[in-house]
């Protein structure tokens, strides 16, 4: 164990559509189930936790079934019995007049321009209902409570909408873009760290598929 150190991993929940579905864009009001892939990106979620000996502390989960179901799978493949937290700051976003509609759909709506944008720099497209702002806000109040229970290793499942905002806890999003895009694919993980003697948050790794 690293003293001073918490490694905050956020991972997005596995695939929600099989190979013969017409995928959506599934935000909050689209409580979707984990397919078979997903639930085996669960199980390779828990074989990387550990290989990297990452057997997290605390985990944290939104209120929606795939993010829930991928945290238990990717626990008991750990051994682990822990108990996860949901909490709704990290439901995914709502995605409004696109909430549940095919991408062909969202793209007419809102052009290709706006999903580059929103893929390359987290820029929020007309009509999605999310303020960036609160949820950059809440990622910074979720890190500050880790660091002031001294948590060494937090796993957090969410959705793309959310994790998107965590590396903002740098304090350098560009930074941040400079090296990565923001998006994370389905069953992907992104790892921060935070050093209490240096007293800030980095960004380690993003969207890497275990």
């Amino acid at each position: 164990m690293v003293v001073g150190v918490t490694t905050l991993i956020v991972a997005r929940h596995g695939n929600t559509f099989g190979p013969n579905d017409t995928p959506t864009r599934v935000g909050a009001r689209t409580d979707l189930p984990l397919v078979d892939s997903g639930k085996r990106q669960a199980e390779r979620l828990g074989d990387y936790l550990l290989e990297n000996d990452w057997q997290p502390d605390r985990v944290f989960t939104s209120t929606l079934q795939r993010s829930r179901t991928m945290a238990t799978i990717a626990l008991t493949r750990c051994n682990l019995s822990r108990e996860c937290e949901p909490r709704s700051t990290f439901d995914e976003i709502d995605y409004g007049p696109d909430e549940n509609r095919p991408e062909g759909e969202v793209l007419a709506r809102i052009g290709q321009a706006a999903i580059d944008a929103w893929n390359e720099r987290a820029e929020v497209p007309l009509g999605w209902k999310v303020n960036p702002m609160d949820v950059i806000s809440n990622w910074q109040r979720f890190a500050d409570e880790l660091i002031s229970l001294e948590q060494r290793v937090v796993l957090v499942v969410t959705s793309n909408g959310i994790a998107r905002f965590a590396p903002h806890l740098t304090g350098d999003f560009m930074g941040f873009l400079a090296r990565f895009e923001p998006k994370l694919s389905t069953g992907a993980v992104g790892i921060l760290r935070h050093n209490q003697n240096e007293g800030n948050w980095v960004v380690d790794d993003w969207n890497v598929r275990p």
